[in-house]
């Protein structure tokens, strides 16, 4: 466990200062991470992890994502690395990449929905790093929001989730990527997609080669983000790859559309949200929560979703959206 121990010589900040205080004595606290803010406790404390179950309402079968400061702490927490999950890692850690492998015996069950892997990365976000240095222990850290709910970008989003009972909030502004991590898993030495995230597949495939994919299990997850409805707004959702139709066919005023690059020409719809006027997957998917948590505040009859180009980053933000949906895709 000492291996987390990090000498500092530079002052710490206050805020900083605040949440270690927080987490030291058993608490939990919210995070920035470079793809969504996270609801953080002490992963190796049974106690307080259970406190981060409890507040968000999560399922017991869903695992968490481990937190650590660098790759040389991942031995503390996992074993068996294989080979590519080696590269993977030392590609884009820090960043937005979570690897699913055998965990140590400090890691409890509770964090890992009692399965033998865990799923660990190292953030690409200034604070959080800090943070994670300053700590004897890693972070065990979903989404600080209700659990299924739309994830949170930016500190406002944490407190609508939780109200009175927000937890303490580190605040670092606005999340840069705005989708959750790609998380990867492995059978023997072979890698499997179980969460499309803010790294393209395609940047994963030129590290492995073609790799298979599993992103949907809603009765024993290998990983977070795997269940079928998630990410999801209270108002009725529907994703569709012609808006325009199906605003026509529902002929509600109470109609939110959330569009990828352009508003609809001659429909008349209630409320718009462009994602991204000039057509950036990747200016989209920082917009996607954002523009999602503004369209559930208005209390609309239903919000249609368009699809968009389902390659690069566009892979997630299609798989947020069919799993925020609340009928079937049309």
């Amino acid at each position: 466990m000492n291996s987390f121990k990090t000498n500092h010589t530079t002052p710490v900040l206050p805020a900083i200062a605040r949440g270690i205080e927080i987490l030291n004595n058993g608490g939990i606290i919210a995070i920035p991470t470079e793809t969504v803010y996270g609801l953080a406790a002490n992963a190796f404390s049974i106690k307080a992890v259970a406190e981060i179950f409890r507040l968000k309402q999560r399922p017991a079968i869903n695992p968490l994502i481990v937190h650590i400061a660098s790759l040389s702490e991942l031995a503390t927490v996992a074993v068996e690395v294989p080979p590519l999950a080696m590269k993977l890692a030392e590609a884009f850690w820090p960043g937005p990449l979570t690897l699913v492998l055998k965990k140590t015996p400090l890691i409890p069950d509770i964090v890992t929905a009692g399965k033998p892997t865990v799923a660990v990365r190292v953030p690409g976000h200034r604070l959080a790093l800090e943070l994670l240095n300053r700590l004897d222990y890693p972070l065990a850290a979903p989404s600080a929001n209700t659990s299924g709910s739309i994830s949170p970008t930016n500190p406002s989003h944490v407190t609508g989730s939780f109200g009175a009972k927000a937890p303490y909030i580190l605040d670092g502004g606005n999340c840069e990527r705005g989708v959750e991590s790609t998380i990867i898993g492995f059978t023997g030495d072979e890698p499997v997609v179980y969460r499309y995230g803010a790294i393209p597949i395609e940047a994963i495939e030129k590290i492995c080669g073609k790799i298979k994919t599993h992103t949907s299990d809603d009765v024993s997850p290998a990983a977070p983000g795997m269940l079928s409805k998630h990410y999801a707004p209270k108002t009725r959702t529907l994703l569709t790859a012609d808006p325009a139709a199906l605003v026509s066919s529902l002929n509600s005023s109470r109609t939110g559309l959330l569009l990828f690059d352009r508003p609809l020409g001659g429909v008349s719809a209630g409320p718009v949200e462009i994602l991204s006027p000039t057509g950036d997957l990747a200016e989209a998917a920082r917009n996607l929560y954002p523009a999602l948590h503004r369209l559930d505040a208005m209390k609309l009859d239903v919000i249609i979703a368009e699809r968009v180009p389902s390659v690069g980053i566009g892979m997630a933000i299609n798989d947020r959206l069919k799993r925020a949906s609340t009928d079937e895709s049309v």
